[in-house]
């Protein structure tokens, strides 16, 4: 059920009207209902692995109790039972192919025959985010944090809200689970400000995604027929592709669970208009650059002790990262990539420096900062060219074509309006770059036949782009 379908639409609105009048009052009912809407929708992609979603939540749900309530040693003990079992899922149905076909790679290579046994299994979809959701839950507990709740069904939400079970953002206990135990009162203004994030999310996803796509697609897919500057062309339009994808998909998680009186951790703030790659980081995927950095690069030592242990810390929490979004090189390839980026500001101790808005207070950046996001998106592109190739030897093919003379080039082909597209989207995420979303108009008077204006172009807009629904890119994930 994807949120872009007109089968989410009805689901919602009917969980809506439930939660807000039959359970309005009731907040055991309100959380029942949730879990219960959850797994349908949970279940409306595979009702097959909906037991793996609850094994696990069970699984952490106890593991939490008995970490708090046993011994220093027991307490060891049965994080390493959530933690094993959890990545032994994870690892059975994401990444036992990969390790397999990888083996038996290195063994045809000094001349030594295998025969493999691969597994013809469906990844579960959300799978890598309800995992981080139960792990830092028992990672809390076990570090004194938080302590355990002896509440299943209020556990239960936590780990299956909806909104952003299959695609984030990952969430921590400290954050969700006090606002699932407490009662929610319906406010207008949030739910309006919802409304309207919704609104974007649904807009960069439709309308910049999906477009984006469709070219991407076909440059990377012939990617040797065309020239330096078209191939350039083609990594802009996935950047932008899987920014508006990924980033609309937390938009509209976000803006629904508004509407239900929760607030979520912020995944995305407006990455591209970065200065350097650390800054990229701090806006990029937020919930997931922050569990790292929690849960492996702190417990690591950081950014503390010798330079060569520091650089290691970047390397390893890279790596993971990239491993993280999926069984290929690729990806490994891509996290070692940036981790390379990564290394001139910790070296310099600059890797802290840009942590305000840009031109922060004025309309335009400085020469000086605007050369920093160019160069920052441009570090960026490359880099997502191994994100979206199906192999490494293709994504260094498609990289080396990219700089050849063919770079200076009239492109093969250009999409004038989808590149206008693109040029509005990004002013319009410009203006509101101190915004929580670009659609927030609090604080800000802004006309009402202006706001209204604007609502009728994008739903328009919208209506005339909306065709065949097409998946989020990190439901893979």
């Amino acid at each position: 059920m994807q949120f872009n379908s007109i089968n989410f639409g009805l689901f919602f609105i009917s969980f809506f009207v439930l939660y807000w009048t039959v359970t309005k009052n009731h907040l055991k009912a309100q959380n029942i209902l949730i879990l219960i809407s959850s797994y349908v929708f949970y279940s409306w992609w595979d009702y097959r692995f909906l037991f793996l979603l609850i094994f696990s939540t069970l699984l952490d749900f106890i593991t939490g109790l008995k970490i708090h309530q046993s011994s220093i040693k027991r307490r060891t003990v049965w994080l390493l039972i959530s933690v094993v079992i959890n990545l032994g899922f994870l690892g059975l149905f994401k990444y036992y192919n990969f390790f397999i076909e990888s083996f038996a790679v290195v063994l045809n290579s000094v001349g030594l025959q295998s025969n493999i046994w691969t597994l013809n299994i469906i990844l579960p979809v959300g799978i890598s985010f309800y995992t981080f959701h139960g792990l830092s839950y028992v990672f809390d507990i076990y570090n004194k944090k938080i302590e355990p709740t002896k509440n299943f069904i209020d556990y239960a939400v936590f780990v299956s809200f909806f909104p952003l079970l299959v695609a984030g953002p990952i969430e921590r206990a400290t954050h969700l689970l006090p606002q699932v135990k407490t009662k929610r009162v319906f406010d207008y203004s949030k739910a309006i400000d919802g409304l309207r994030q919704i609104l974007w999310g649904l807009f960069k996803k439709i309308v910049i995604a999906d477009n984006c796509a469709t070219f991407a697609n076909i440059i990377f897919s012939n990617h040797e027929a065309y020239s330096g500057s078209t191939l350039l062309l083609g990594a802009v339009f996935f950047a932008f592709q899987i920014y508006g994808d990924f980033s609309g998909y937390s938009d509209i998680a976000l803006g629904i669970a508004r509407l239900l009186g929760f607030d979520l951790i912020r995944n995305f703030a407006f990455p591209y208009f970065s200065r350097d790659i650390a800054e990229f980081w701090r806006r990029w995927h937020i919930s997931l650059s922050s569990w790292f950095r929690d849960y492996l690069y702190l417990p690591l030592g950081g950014s503390k002790g010798k330079l060569i242990v520091q650089i290691r810390n970047i390397f390893i929490i890279f790596l993971v990262s990239g491993f993280w979004h999926g069984a290929n090189w690729t990806f490994i390839v891509w996290g070692c990539l940036n981790a390379l980026y990564f290394l001139p500001l910790l070296i310099f101790g600059k890797n802290r420096t840009n942590l305000n808005t840009v031109a922060e207070g004025r309309f335009l950046p400085s020469g000086k900062e605007f050369l920093q996001i160019v160069c920052t998106f441009f570090l960026v592109v490359i880099a997502w060219i191994f994100f979206r190739a199906d192999n490494v030897g293709i994504a260094f093919d498609y990289i080396l074509r990219i700089f050849s003379a063919s770079l200076f080039s009239m492109p093969q082909f250009l999409p004038k309006k989808l590149i206008l597209i693109l040029f509005l989207f990004y002013f319009v995420e410009w203006i509101q770059r101190d915004k929580q979303h670009a659609l927030q108009f609090q604080n800000v008077y802004v006309p009402k036949v202006v706001r209204w204006s604007i609502y009728y172009a994008l739903v328009g807009i919208l209506v005339f782009y909306g065709g065949e629904e097409q998946g989020f890119i990190y439901f893979q994930f």
